[in-house]
């Protein structure tokens, strides 16, 4: 039987955490707001990038084609981070893990193609109209 003395012993590490976690947070937003500068200026306020002054709005109209490298970019990535866990734990998972990442990595392969297939995968806006040119002078069996 175990007394409230030991479970009380057991949490102050995490106790201690906490009031660390806390303390760092408060440290880190108010001491830097005690000691920074209060000047007021005509070029204060001006976005200041690399020692570029900056021109025009932040609302930028970005192409489509940005947002769906920045999808591959994000889907590719964390393929990589789950055939690196396979590649540590080989041993360990066998020939079932090798045959289950062996599955992961074809269905990817398979959306890969798709998305050649649809021209996902063509940037140069010339590509598009050549493929849609043959599209229109194929005839249509319907």
């Amino acid at each position: 039987m175990t007394t409230g003395v030991t479970e009380v012993a057991s949490y102050w590490a995490f106790g201690a955490f906490l009031v660390g976690i806390v303390g760092i947070c408060c440290f880190m937003l108010f001491v830097p707001w005690l000691l920074g500068g209060r000047d007021w200026g005509r070029a204060k306020n001006e976005p200041f990038e690399s020692g570029i002054v900056s021109r025009g709005g932040a609302r930028l109209r970005v192409s489509a084609k940005f947002y769906l490298v920045a999808m591959f970019f994000v889907i590719f990535d964390v393929e990589a981070l789950y055939l690196y866990a396979y590649a540590i734990s080989v041993k360990e998972v066998g020939w079932v893990g090798f045959f289950e990442v062996s599955f992961f990595v074809f269905v990817l392969l398979v959306g890969l193609f798709y998305l050649w297939r649809i021209g996902a995968l063509d940037w140069a806006p010339e590509a598009r109209r050549r493929r849609a040119a043959r599209r229109a002078a194929e005839p249509s069996d319907h």
